[in-house]
């Protein structure tokens, strides 16, 4: 035979697409091409997959070799086209069964010594060959129980070419590789860092509550070292456990991304990236695309510390994935969309010097200095906020003498309800609530229908922000366990967007 076919995938964003390995060996001068638009690591192939061959104890053919990864006018990234490319050659000279590649996708990276080395976007891999109706799936070793989580297709993870093509020829058997902790339970959402280690703050802590019951955006203001960060950084231990569903998508993200380690994630993401960030770090891009880490936060928390500090350009890249839950990226070859479904959480000084407001230091700001520093974020990007939270400096009461603050646990108890009756009522959690499903979750009755409206007039509401409001008072109606928005409900939600940074 002189034609053969293996069936492979490539990663499209965090999605897998089908390419067949077409291997055709004939008489000719010897040599080795690779067409089907490929990029350099799979042109460096040739390279890999000849020594392999060689190091694993067979011949290479002797003849002219062309492989072509079809279909053509889709760009093929990456490494992980070795292993196919392998077996298709080896198939061409009987080493391995052609009829065994027919039902089987294959991934892989090879190392010169014939060994395999993990791949980028296994779980997705898994899920499309179980779309295209492959029945077997065969890839490293490492990324094996990864890819066994999706269900529906039969994976093996193997460890070096020699391996594969035993297991293929049916000379080797390899168990079938299962899913590590994939019962449906949440795993451990214990956390070392705990609510209950925060000293006063009782204001921020309940607003960080109503972000995590409803998957709000927060924007904590203080001078240094009144907690914001610490608040911050205990606010994975309150979110709600990951659905399945929910730890499939984080897991795909992380693997398209290469930072996946082989097992499904069961944690919320928390992301805490430099304010140096570039605009392609944070939102995804790049001349290989990757996610950034707006969807590497995907269902948890994207923590943006110094928030001024950041880049304006690179910050206005948030303002579509906070609205729509998504970025997409455009480049010539293709347009790429990432999920980016994130509870954004920002923390800052209120000016450059951080003691603006301070009752114990005087700030040595100009008024010039603090609109400066202020205006350093969009008017379009504040709107997208929900929360925002004076974090003001500490007493010495509270630090030496306050009451014990509740632990994260008994918190996260009252947030899991909460979120629970949101997706029991409307299928999502209240931050995405929009349109027909936003009007009937956040009916108002009379006096809160008369509190809202003055208060529209009074605060000079955007839309967008009138949306935010009714979205955070339904989430306290549901930490409170009531089916109607009472004025006191209405009233906390008003008060989340009272804070003197508005007022700049």
């Amino acid at each position: 035979m002189s034609v053969c076919r293996a069936h492979s995938l490539t990663l499209s964003g965090i999605d897998a697409l089908p390419v067949e390995v077409e291997v055709d060996v004939s008489p000719g001068l010897p040599g080795f091409s690779i067409v089907g638009l490929p990029d350099a690591a799979v042109q460096e192939a040739r390279e890999r997959v000849k020594v392999a061959i060689s190091n694993s104890g067979y011949k290479f053919p002797t003849k002219k070799v062309i492989v072509n990864l079809a279909p053509a006018h889709l760009r093929k990234e990456g490494p992980a086209f070795d292993l196919p490319i392998a077996l298709a050659v080896l198939a061409v000279s009987g080493a391995v069964p052609a009829e065994s590649l027919k039902d089987a996708g294959v991934v892989g990276e090879l190392s010169l010594d014939g060994g395999l080395r993990g791949v980028r976007g296994a779980l997705s891999m898994a899920e499309g060959a179980r779309r295209e109706g492959l029945r077997r799936l065969v890839l490293p070793e490492i990324n094996a129980n990864e890819a066994a989580s999706i269900g529906g297709v039969k994976v093996f993870g193997i460890r070096t070419l020699r391996e594969a093509v035993d297991f293929l020829g049916g000379a080797h058997e390899v168990a079938q590789a299962v899913p590590e902790g994939n019962d449906g339970s949440p795993g451990n959402t214990e956390t070392v860092e705990d609510f209950a280690d925060v000293a006063g703050q009782s204001f921020a802590r309940r607003a960080l509550e109503v972000a995590a019951a409803g998957g709000h955006n927060a924007i904590m203001s203080g001078p240094p070292g009144s907690g914001k960060t610490m608040l911050a950084r205990r606010l994975p231990g309150i979110l709600p456990p990951l659905t399945l569903d929910e730890s499939i998508e984080v897991t795909k993200v992380h693997s398209a991304a290469g930072e996946g380690n082989g097992a499904l994630i069961h944690a919320r993401p928390f992301r805490a990236p430099h304010h140096t960030i570039s605009t392609s770090g944070l939102a995804g891009g790049g001349s290989n695309p990757r996610p950034g880490e707006v969807s590497l936060a995907h269902h948890g928390v994207l923590f943006l510390d110094e928030f001024p500090e950041f880049n304006r350009p690179t910050l206005e890249v948030l303002r579509q994935p906070l609205e729509d839950g998504h970025v997409t990226i455009s480049r010539v070859a293709a347009t790429l969309s990432y999920p980016a479904r994130v509870t954004l959480v920002c923390s800052m000084n209120p000016c450059p010097c951080g003691y603006a407001g301070d009752k114990r230091r005087t700030c040595r700001c100009s008024a010039g200095q603090i609109e400066r520093y202020q205006g350093r974020i969009s008017g379009p990007l504040l709107d997208r906020i929900d929360l925002f939270v004076d974090v003001p400096r500490l007493t010495r009461q509270e630090l030496r003498g306050g009451l014990a603050a509740e632990p994260s646990a008994v918190i996260r108890k009252r947030v899991a309800v909460a979120r629970e009756t949101q997706v029991r009522r409307q299928g999502v959690p209240n931050s995405a609530l929009a349109g027909a499903r936003l009007r009937e979750a956040c009916k108002l009755g009379g006096d809160s229908e008369a509190l809202f409206g003055a208060a529209i007039d009074r605060m000079g509401l955007t839309g967008r922000s009138h949306d935010r409001v009714l979205r955070v008072a339904r989430t306290v109606a549901d930490l409170a366990g009531e089916h109607d928005i009472a004025v006191e409900h209405l009233a906390e939600a008003l008060n989340y967007r009272r804070s003197s940074f508005l007022d700049r």
